[in-house]
């Protein structure tokens, strides 16, 4: 499996992001899927997950009510739509699928696989 994460840039804050994750593979649609990010110094951490079908989502407390997880099977692809901005939301993002259990995770162990990230600023 290959991912590709896109969509990041620099926002004020308040503002808003979309992230989207494609995946190479005809077995994308078997595959539990997550957002993590990295600040500068810190470890990575979760951000949201989202189950094979859609239908059961996750996420940190510290997005809930902002972010929106959202997968599309058919298009391969797995969207992270960020919205009220805030600066300590400022960091790399990467999308993982999990291969090993359909079940939703938040740690990042549980992710067999993950995109080289994209870099989301949001300035005060």
């Amino acid at each position: 499996v290959q991912l590709q994460a896109s969509g990041g840039g620099l926002v004020q804050a308040g503002g808003s992001l979309r992230l989207s994750c494609a995946a190479s593979g005809r077995t994308f649609s078997s595959y539990a899927m997550g957002w993590f990010r990295q600040a500068p110094g810190k470890e990575r951490e979760f951000v949201a997950a989202i189950s094979i079908s859609g239908g059961i989502t996750y996420y940190a407390d510290s997005v809930k009510g902002r972010f929106t997880i959202s997968r599309d099977n058919a298009k391969n692809t797995v969207l992270l739509q960020m919205n009220s901005l805030k600066p300590e939301d400022t960091a790399i993002y990467y999308c993982a699928a999990r291969t090993r259990s359909s079940r939703l995770s938040a740690a990042p162990d549980a992710y067999d696989y993950w995109g080289q990230g994209t870099l989301v600023t949001v300035s005060s």
